[in-house]
């Protein structure tokens, strides 16, 4: 039996559990599937090359999907891989497609496809699996909400948008299918050092201000958001659904 211990005196016991992460390559996504990867479970990752081994990186331990998050037909293929399921982190994102502005109207477009309907899609698919799940507490569906699901920050219009969408579709989502035994969480993640982040953490202009409004006057690391979602999957979470929880150092009550 192994133990997720990992920056925390916490441990889970996620022993033969399956879990898929989409988006489990890179930054938060992968410090999830490797948190899982420690505590014991079979963790499938997605990410959007053509094979795990083009990643130089990552454990081979993972089973590994190619997904691509605008392609439906892609979302829709995934289901003939995954015959068992307990968790399902949706993580999958991206900021700026393609490098391009969200101003226009098709990049905006995009930017909410990719980070609310694609939720959508891949966890409706999902769901039947899910809810044949014998996990202690309930099968999981954990989404990776943002501090612009809360705020407006006129540089992100469409990513935004799909974040802010996202916590009212965790609350539907939670009571549509809590009689099926089925939890639905979010995790709003605040400042964390990533790669998508450091621009902004690496700008001394940009950075003052923001550890300026945090209370614990830090910035996050991916593993602060992975010991919130093995907490909100675990049994030790069963009665918790459809919340949005704020792993922000206090951003987020700060002014």
């Amino acid at each position: 039996m192994l133990l997720y211990l990992f920056m925390s005196n916490i441990t889970f016991d996620y022993s033969n559990v399956n879990i898929l992460v989409t988006g489990g390559t890179s930054g938060i996504g992968k410090a999830i599937s490797e948190a899982y990867l420690a505590s014991g479970a079979n963790v499938t990752i997605t990410g959007t090359k053509s094979s795990i081994e083009d990643y130089e990186d990552i454990s081979k331990e993972f089973s590994y999907l190619k997904l691509n998050l605008e392609d439906k037909t892609n979302i829709d293929e995934i289901k003939k891989s995954i015959k068992k399921l307990d968790i399902l982190i949706n993580n999958g994102g991206l900021s700026f497609p393609d490098g391009k502005s969200e101003d226009d109207p098709d990049i905006f477009d995009r930017a909410v496809y990719i980070h609310l309907n694609s939720f959508y899609r891949l966890s409706s698919l999902l769901q039947p699996i899910l809810m044949k799940s014998s996990f202690q507490g309930g099968s999981s569906i954990i989404g990776i909400a943002s501090m612009t699901s809360f705020f407006g920050m006129p540089i992100v219009p469409g990513y935004g948008a799909g974040k802010a969408g996202l916590v009212q579709l965790i609350k539907t989502l939670s009571m549509k299918w809590a009689n099926q035994s089925i939890r639905v969480n979010a995790v709003a993640a605040g400042y964390i050092k990533t790669r998508m982040t450091e621009p902004i953490i690496n700008s001394e202009e940009f950075s003052k201000d923001i550890l300026n409004r945090i209370p614990l006057k830090e910035f996050g690391d991916p593993a602060d958001i992975a010991n919130t979602v093995l907490f909100l999957t675990s049994p030790s979470a069963k009665y918790i659904t459809g919340e949005t929880i704020r792993v922000d150092g206090g951003y987020s009550i700060s002014s």
